[in-house]
């Protein structure tokens, strides 16, 4: 099979790279020829662990292509996906100017049939639109080639893309034809031999169950946030709480971990966007607009403790920062906790010096020199009154605290993700704030 994917974002690099991975012939699209021109000498714009070796081996194998024309790209294709951003609107809502724009050039060169469909995160309806506009550019051109719109949703986690593409969970598919149902299913085999199920529905339902699925995500995070912080109030202990209710297999222990906030770029964007679906629609997201307002609270969390521990005087001091992405294994800084922590260090007049092991490049697109940005972990801790943990990357669980003590000014950690234990920071001597745990001294 040949197919094409039009974007080389997060979810359109790894889609296209992982069906190279399986043998299918695919070219990558994107108008961005420095994007591109870096993609063919092996430089990839996002990090993902496995991602860059793979994208090397398939374009030495003759599998994976780049290219900035979608014209030439498209000929041949028995499918094309449209897997362009989708950033939300001042209002919340999905700007689907690209989607629609990509699905218009599909239509102004196909020469056959071929099914479109769409990856991105879209609203329901959004087929629709594209069904129309692809329908749109055949007219101008007099031609009736037939052609079908799928929807095909990606569950795919930022530091762990890779597998989760090659040992999906599920395959979730929208369709409307058995035409299209029969070639996203020969498409999918590789991925099926293993007993990864394929799951075929109609379109609508496709597009509301990846808005669901994320939306659900956030809601267990900010629920649980919402609990550390009635925790702290009443002295009890969230981590205890969150093996107990999570010993429960009709919650399950994922997703209920409290910290500061959950961010990136799918669960902001797709709960405003639901809850921006539904009001234009005449329905009210109840829920979802308090995960919401928790969530954006939440991130503000841990600049409350240090205001608390330091009487409001952070002017002039010197704060370390573990972690700037918004999660470990990923390099995206998109709505992460720790640009809002920053935030408000400097306008208290404090000073900030961070490490991160592979977001630092895109912190400072964001940030600027606003911060100080360090080598490695001990050079962010020298004279540094506090340590702040935003991110839980792996090197951070077992750091050398006899090393760390003699390096800060002050022994003082505020932990937002609840890496460390509470017993052991106070047998070394360590201040220890975390979250839903009450630590005050």
């Amino acid at each position: 099979m040949k197919i094409a994917v039009v974007g080389t974002g997060y979810v359109g690099l790894v889609t296209g790279t992982c069906f190279a991975e399986v043998g299918i012939d695919v070219t990558c699209i994107d108008i961005d020829q420095k994007k591109i021109d870096n993609l063919n000498k092996g430089i990839l714009p996002i990090y993902e662990p496995g991602l860059e070796e793979m994208v090397t081996r398939n374009v030495e194998a003759g599998r994976l292509h780049f290219s900035t024309s979608l014209a030439n790209s498209i000929q041949g294709c028995d499918v094309a996906f449209i897997a362009v951003g989708t950033p939300p609107g001042e209002d919340g809502s999905a700007d689907l100017k690209y989607v629609l724009g990509v699905a218009r050039e599909i239509g102004e060169n196909i020469n056959d049939y071929i099914v479109v469909v769409t990856k991105s995160t879209v609203p329901v309806g959004t087929a629709v639109r594209v069904n129309e506009a692809v329908k749109e550019a055949l007219t101008k051109r007099n031609s009736a080639i037939e052609f079908d719109v799928a929807s095909n949703p990606e569950f795919l986690k930022e530091g762990a893309a890779v597998d989760d593409f090659l040992k999906p969970d599920r395959i979730l598919v929208g369709i409307e034809s058995k035409r299209a149902e029969d070639i996203m299913r020969k498409l999918y085999k590789p991925f099926l031999l293993n007993g990864h199920p394929i799951i075929f529905m109609d379109i609508p339902s496709a597009e509301m169950t990846k808005y669901a699925a994320n939306a659900m995500l956030a809601t267990k995070i900010s629920f649980m946030n919402d609990i550390a912080n009635l925790c702290e109030i009443m002295g009890a202990d969230v981590n205890l709480v969150r093996k107990g209710i999570g010993s429960d297999p009709r919650i399950g222990n994922k997703f209920i971990y409290p910290g500061i906030g959950y961010g990136g770029s799918c669960f902001p964007k797709d709960v405003k966007a639901l809850i921006k679906t539904a009001a234009e629609n005449g329905h009210k997201m109840r829920i979802l607009e308090a995960v919401e307002e928790v969530n954006d609270d939440q991130k503000n969390v841990l600049f409350t403790k240090i205001m608390k521990q330091f009487n409001g005087q952070l002017k002039g001091k010197t704060f370390a920062m573990w972690g700037l992405s918004f999660k470990p294994k990923t390099d995206d800084m998109r709505e992460a906790p720790s640009l809002v922590i920053i935030e408000n260090l400097l306008k208290a007049g404090a000073n900030v010096k961070a490490f991160d092991p592979v977001a630092m490049h895109e912190a400072k697109k964001m940030i600027g020199e606003q911060i100080t940005y360090c080598k490695d972990l001990n050079s962010t801790l020298i004279d540094a009154e506090a340590l702040i943990v935003a991110t839980e990357w792996p090197e951070f669980r077992s750091p050398n605290f006899e090393v760390m003590a003699k390096l800060m000014k002050s022994k003082i950690i505020f932990d937002g993700r609840n890496i460390y234990d509470i017993e052991e920071m106070k047998e070394l001597g360590f201040t220890y704030h975390c979250i839903g745990i009450k630590t005050a001294n």
